[in-house]
């Protein structure tokens, strides 16, 4: 009796480390699932204000009050003459010349209504061009090199064939946009064609989405990445090849856009006009990207688990 009581007592005694050690490893597997989920789920809490502005906002304050400081003390200390470099204070007073005349915004819709919509036409010719050479090896042999090489060109030099073929209009602006942009995106679709895996093409066309439907719903969306930096470049290449084409080109029937405000600067040998044309221009790409191309990207970024925080 003692010793069925002293083995059972052993039994007991041996068992309870097991036990112990079952239940630890239990509760480190709950809190390795409760790891994973932590890093599986997307924080869509959006950051407070103070965040945003000292991680986001502040920097560029910093950067575009350093410039206005340097370029002052350039002006202050006479490195060139004062008609070469004028002050940033003569450049705010062209600024506010032109908004009293009711010019300035004149000037930016007529460039920006001109590049937006010759980059919407080049997004309309650019993508299906895009997806016919990166699907087509014959179509790719044929014009694939032509695309590049129509990328490396220089935007200026359509605008002297532009405005002999169609005159000094709108049409020959347009012509230039697309000349300009449409080789960049079609050459960034097919980049993002070919970065996509041949195990999404496999896998789809094993559930039946071939032809059209494998391309929209498994080739467009693995090529987004690639897509998206084609966009960027292409509203890149639209913007100067329109500021190139307003430069050279001038006609009462254009209007003035930034590219002939800043040209008009030069004939009248104007500084403060140039460089209120010149930070014109770049404010507005500036501007593009940020409200446009940046929160594509952050969305493309997003739905791929790339992007955690907002």
């Amino acid at each position: 009796m003692a010793s069925t009581e002293t083995s059972a007592g052993k039994t007991e005694a041996e068992t309870d480390p097991v036990e112990d050690k079952s239940a630890g490893n239990g509760g480190d597997l709950a809190g390795l699932e409760a790891g994973l989920d932590a890093l599986d789920a997307v924080q869509t809490r959006r950051a407070p204000f103070r965040r945003t502005f000292v991680e986001k906002i502040f920097p560029p304050m910093v950067a575009v009050a350093l410039v206005l400081v340097i370029w002052q003390v350039l002006v202050w200390a006479k490195v060139t003459d004062s008609y070469k470099l004028p002050a940033p204070s003569a450049v705010w007073d062209e600024v506010q010349e032109a908004w009293l005349e009711g010019t300035l915004l004149e000037y930016i819709w007529t460039s920006v209504s001109r590049g937006l919509l010759g980059f919407l036409m080049a997004l309309v010719i650019g993508t299906p061009l895009g997806l016919l050479v990166a699907r087509v090896k014959f179509v790719r042999a044929a014009i694939g090199p032509i695309l590049s090489g129509l990328q490396s060109l220089p935007s200026v030099a359509w605008v002297p064939p532009a405005v002999l073929w169609l005159g000094l209009n709108d049409s020959m602006m347009y012509a230039v946009i697309l000349l300009g942009a449409v080789p960049s995106i079609a050459n960034g679709l097919v980049s993002g064609v070919d970065q996509v895996p041949p195990l999404y093409l496999r896998a789809g066309r094993t559930m039946g989405a071939t032809g059209l439907r494998g391309t929209w719903h498994i080739v467009v969306p693995a090529a987004l990445p690639g897509y998206l930096a084609g966009l960027k470049q292409g509203w890149a290449f639209s913007w100067r090849s329109l500021m190139a084409a307003e430069i050279i080109a001038s006609s009462p029937d254009l209007g003035v856009g930034l590219g002939q405000l800043l040209e008009n600067g030069r004939t009248a040998n104007s500084m403060p006009m140039v460089f209120l044309a010149i930070l014109l221009i770049l404010i507005v790409g500036i501007a593009i990207d940020l409200l446009i191309f940046s929160p594509l990207e952050r969305w493309v970024l997003r739905s791929r688990g790339l992007l955690v925080k907002n």
